[in-house]
């Protein structure tokens, strides 16, 4: 019985010291970071620099691996599931990790208590566009039309739950009017509705429509976060157009599973960090639309919370549902 315990316990000590050692030579292979979009997409291209300039960092490969579909939730679920070793990484966002857990009936993995998060990459605001030609000059002009005619004026959206459409159900409810959500299945279309005057306005992504306003097409009424953006400073944030703790941004993350050993964690922090300090990264970024947003890990972990919490009232707030 002795021999049997002994035997036991030596290959649980054992089996601990090869995890521990394993763990202090981390990393000893390829690290793969999963993409929840298409090849080409801005999430793909923000995740490919990251992994470039983090595989130099840590002098290891990055693996790229796409796994697009139902929002994010494919890619988040699948790296929820992989081993905490600090192998699989996942390029997070707004969308699974802050919007989906209220969009979603049945979500397959809990964005707080499956993933560890490693560093905040940069945010995106949504620009309130019109055509160029709209009467609208201002957030208040636009209100007080909505006002005077309830139910006229209509939205656009890249779809349902998007960034853009709940930017716009925040609007009609701080607003308490009455507008039309019209969503569309690809956000070139909803933008497409708004040039050619089929819907009235939209919020979406400055890296797209700041072309479009600088050749006429559009104009910018008002800015979806707190903060002006460095994209054009001139244009006005709604939190100070009449709307007061305004303030909804997307934002790009990585993410771990959760229950990483300390030391790996802390040399994926370090690494990770490195990389968002680079200011040849910060310009690659900047090129797409992201702007910095620099908090470390523990300013990181309470961001998400709250994070989960606004993007909750506000799916609430516009009832948007997906089963």
């Amino acid at each position: 019985m002795k021999k049997l315990f002994f035997s036991v316990a030596s290959c649980a000590l054992l089996a601990m010291y090869a995890l521990t050692a394993r763990a202090d030579s981390y990393p000893d292979r390829a690290i793969q970071l999963v993409v929840p979009a298409g090849a080409g997409t801005t999430t793909d291209l923000i995740a490919r620099q990251f992994g470039s300039e983090l595989s130099k960092v840590l002098d290891q490969t990055i693996v790229v691996q796409n796994k697009p579909g139902a929002s994010g939730n494919i890619a988040h679920a699948y790296v929820a599931q992989a081993g905490a070793d600090g192998y699989t990484l996942v390029l997070g966002n707004t969308g699974p990790l802050a919007i989906n857990p209220a969009l979603y009936t049945d979500l397959p993995f809990d964005p707080i208590k499956n993933f560890t998060p490693i560093v905040m990459l940069g945010y995106t605001p949504t620009l309130l566009v019109v055509k160029a030609e709209s009467p609208w000059n201002s957030v208040k002009d636009l209100i007080a039309s909505a006002k005077q005619s309830p139910n006229k004026l209509s939205f656009s959206s890249a779809g349902n739950g998007t960034t853009g459409h709940l930017a716009s159900e925040l609007l009609k409810s701080m607003s308490k009017t009455q507008m039309l959500h019209v969503p569309y299945k690809q956000g070139t279309q909803a933008v497409t509705a708004v040039i050619g005057g089929d819907v009235d306005f939209m919020f979406y992504h400055p890296a797209v429509v700041m072309p479009l306003i600088k050749a006429g097409k559009l104009k910018a009424l008002g800015v979806s976060s707190a903060a002006r953006t460095a994209t054009d400073p001139s244009i006005v944030p709604l939190d100070a157009a009449g709307f007061p703790g305004f303030d909804l941004t997307g934002w790009f993350t990585v993410n771990a599973p959760s229950g990483l050993p300390a030391n790996v964690l802390s040399r994926l922090v370090d690494a990770s960090e490195k990389v968002v300090a680079s200011p040849d990264f910060l310009a690659r970024l900047t090129t797409v639309g992201i702007e910095p947003l620099k908090m470390d890990h523990v300013e990181l972990t309470r961001y998400m919370t709250t994070e989960l919490e606004k993007w909750n009232q506000v799916v609430k707030l516009s009832g948007a549902k997906v089963d």
